[in-house]
């Protein structure tokens, strides 16, 4: 029995195997959980909600992992201004922001904002050099 309509509440409800079978679909690898449930006839979100707690009651949930990360004193860091030469010209597309932060030979290199293909190289070999 895929579902009944309660009369009182106007909700369907739908019966323990229909959606144990469901979540088993969806948690199989590479499953789209939204293709299943529009062939199934419901709400993405309800799929959803039965995986939550499918996952729950079975205590599957993988365990978080947390990456280790390091901290450095800002008085340990020493910025590389990234750019020397002329602008660059207007014909090329906008310069992405951002930080690139490279630890090499016992150094914390972070550049910001915009870096040019050639300057970034060119500290590159430097630092290489000075290994």
């Amino acid at each position: 029995m895929k579902s009944e309509q309660d009369s009182k509440a106007g909700r369907r409800h739908h019966d323990r195997a229909f959606k144990q079978e469901l979540v088993r679909q969806s948690l199989e690898p590479g499953a789209s959980v939204s293709a299943i449930a529009l062939r199934s006839g419901i709400n993405a979100n309800m799929l959803f909600k039965w995986r939550r707690e499918h996952v729950r009651a079975a205590g599957d949930a993988p365990p978080t992992v947390l990456l280790p990360i390091e901290v450095a004193p800002a008085s340990e860091v020493m910025s590389i201004p990234t750019s020397t030469g002329p602008a660059p010209s207007p014909s090329r597309s906008a310069p992405r922001n951002g930080v690139i932060e490279l630890e090499f030979a016992g150094a914390q290199l972070r550049l910001r904002g915009a870096v040019d293909e050639d300057s970034l190289c060119s500290v590159l070999r430097a630092l290489r050099q000075s290994a």
